[in-house]
């Protein structure tokens, strides 16, 4: 039997794939066909098999390297790639980058043109961009109402009050319907982000809490956002490759962002899945592994990444057509 090429497995959407990959101090190479991560220890050095046709984003973090033939393997299974900081926050520089990583997107000449083509149609127009941002915003407040009042996450110990949050999505709703512009969006999407926060706290109990950005935070609470929001933004870059949407269209971060079309993806699933495991993972005292683990196994359970795809499709064959996406 002849073996398959990557190329050949690549009927894998990347919707149902399974695995998001953060790697530090090794080397990504070929080794027999495959591509593999290599750990030194002592004299002797261990390989671990990426499974690349199930695998949408690898994050390369401290000290790693990867080979030309590893890249050229990921490009042909349609994996992104990208390079970061310390446990995945961002410390990168000296290049021209999107959401502070570099992303390196396969290259492909076979992608859809017709959702890039809805969106550019939206874009352009003022009002169905703020329209488009709305829906998006929209579309976020459901998921986490969703995500929060899942059984799994109660089990896991984040036992919110139901009315007490539906009180405060209702209220976002109600704000975000009558927003007349994008600064409105993001100034209430900071308010309930501020607010879901101090909900979180309470709920687990974790004391005193302010939000740090950008690794500047010393608590475990902040290290873990920042950890877990970068394993969204590597969903939110596949989803946007995976349609054919360049990374600069964003609707409601463009202004700030060159990728901001990845970080307006990456807020659909980012309060729902990431905001809650971080306190919960800092309250058990996980470990980054421990915690980027739960958040993989999270992101995949509640199909994240379909979601995005789903999400961003409908805004742009409705919207882009002049029409309204479903709320």
């Amino acid at each position: 039997m002849d073996d398959l090429s990557p190329s050949d497995l690549k009927t894998i959407l990347h919707s149902k794939r399974a695995n998001i990959y953060y790697l530090q101090y090794c080397r990504v190479l070929v080794n027999g066909g495959r591509v593999e991560y290599v750990t030194d220890e002592g004299k002797k050095s261990l390989y671990w098999n990426i499974p690349i046709a199930n695998t949408t984003t690898v994050l390369l973090g401290t000290g790693t390297s990867v080979t030309q033939a590893a890249m050229r393997e990921l490009a042909k299974a349609g994996v992104l790639v990208g390079f970061c900081g310390g446990g995945g926050t961002p410390l990168f520089s000296a290049n021209e980058v999107d959401v502070d990583v570099a992303w390196f997107s396969p290259q492909s000449e076979y992608r859809p043109t017709e959702y890039m083509q809805a969106w550019v149609q939206m874009w352009f127009n003022d009002d169905l961009r703020l329209m488009a941002a709305k829906a998006l915003q929209l579309s976020r407040l459901n998921r986490i109402e969703g995500e929060w009042n899942k059984r799994a996450i109660k089990e896991a110990g984040f036992l919110i009050e139901p009315t007490m949050l539906a009180s405060m999505l209702e209220k976002s709703r109600t704000n975000i319907k009558v927003a007349l512009d994008t600064n409105t969006l993001l100034t209430e999407e900071a308010r309930l982000t501020k607010a879901l926060f101090k909900l979180a706290v309470n709920t687990v109990g974790y004391g005193g809490f302010t939000r740090a950005k950008r690794g500047t935070g010393t608590d475990p609470a902040n290290r873990f956002l920042d950890h877990g929001n970068y394993l969204a933004y590597g969903l939110g870059a596949t989803a946007t490759w995976v349609l054919g949407l360049p990374h600069g269209l964003a609707v409601l971060h463009g202004k700030t962002r060159r990728g901001g079309l990845v970080f307006d993806a990456a807020d659909l699933v980012k309060d729902a899945a990431i905001l809650p495991q971080a306190f919960l993972s800092a309250m058990r005292g996980d470990d980054e592994q421990e915690f980027r683990r739960n958040c993989v196994e999270s992101l995949t359970r509640s199909e994240s990444l379909d979601f995005m795809i789903d999400t961003l499709k409908d805004i742009a064959t409705t919207i882009g057509q002049g029409g309204k996406a479903k709320p």
